[in-house]
């Protein structure tokens, strides 16, 4: 069965748009548009960057705690955007735990970090970790584990079955990844505006009761994952127990504030049946 509800990305104001529904037991349930179009993810290149230092710390290349970064932070502050480094710059502006400073410049450190911890550079630890085995084959990272992979929805359909129902991960890891760090700490969601609290957990950031938000006003609060300022974005509901894929070829705008909100929302009024 396809959902209808997707088709509305034929009315987005984009040269390209794919977009998938992926249930919890790994089955599509609807996909749409060119779903094998390799499409640049930026941010939403952060989850699958999360997922490999997870691998890693699994792997026990790496502690969750360990120091990484400016003084004072972890690779959990660098995963959580809490090690107090600027958005783009490499350049501390607050110390650790104290602020939601969602930062690039903080998962280019984690990136180097794990580099070292496995003295394998970074986009081929990544590819081994959790590209490979998910057979993402149309996926790569080239350049910054904060925003450069270029991937399709049939890869990151993978992605999104893979977790929520992990088989790279222990299902606690993930758990973990999904659960909010440093709670009640405030900050900028990028594109939407002060939040309070700026929820986020490993990697993934956390809906909560932030609005104005990118996904929808039905989307449970449970619900986690990414959106990339190059028109693309991943969200889990487990309530839901399905995630969604969408990437486009169009810069992220007030377009997409006022098209993906109406979609989510139609999406999971079709999941819901």
């Amino acid at each position: 069965m396809s959902l209808q509800s997707l088709a509305q990305i034929e009315n987005w104001p984009v040269p390209t748009a794919a977009a998938a529904v992926v249930r919890a037991d790994g089955t599509v349930a609807g996909s749409y548009g060119p779903t094998g179009h390799r499409f640049p993810l930026a941010s939403v290149t952060k989850p699958l960057a999360a997922y490999a230092v997870l691998v890693a710390y699994e792997e026990g290349a790496v502690e969750l705690d360990e120091p990484a970064g400016p003084e004072g932070a972890t690779v959990r502050h660098l995963l959580a955007h809490t090690s107090g480094l600027a958005f783009d710059e490499h350049r501390v502006t607050s110390a650790p735990g104290e602020r939601r400073l969602y930062s690039n410049a903080g998962f280019e450190q984690l990136g180097d970090h794990i580099a070292k911890a496995t003295e394998i550079p970074f986009p081929e630890y990544l590819r081994q970790a959790v590209l490979e085995p998910l057979g993402m084959t149309a996926t790569t990272l080239d350049g910054s584990p904060a925003k450069d992979a270029v991937s399709t929805v049939d890869d990151l359909v993978r992605f999104a079955a893979e977790v929520q129902a992990p088989r790279l991960l222990d299902a606690r890891t993930v758990a973990e990844a999904m659960t909010v760090q440093y709670p009640g700490t405030k900050g900028v969601l990028p594109g939407y505006g002060h939040q309070n609290p700026n929820d986020w957990g490993l990697g993934f950031e956390i809906r909560d009761g932030k609005s104005p938000h990118w996904t929808g006003t039905s989307s449970s609060p449970r619900t986690f994952g990414h959106f990339g300022q190059s028109g693309t974005f991943l969200w889990v509901d487990p309530v839901a127990g399905a995630a969604c894929v969408a990437l486009t070829d169009r810069a992220f705008g007030p377009w997409a504030v006022e098209a993906w909100t109406p979609f989510t929302d139609a999406v999971l009024t079709e999941l819901r049946g």
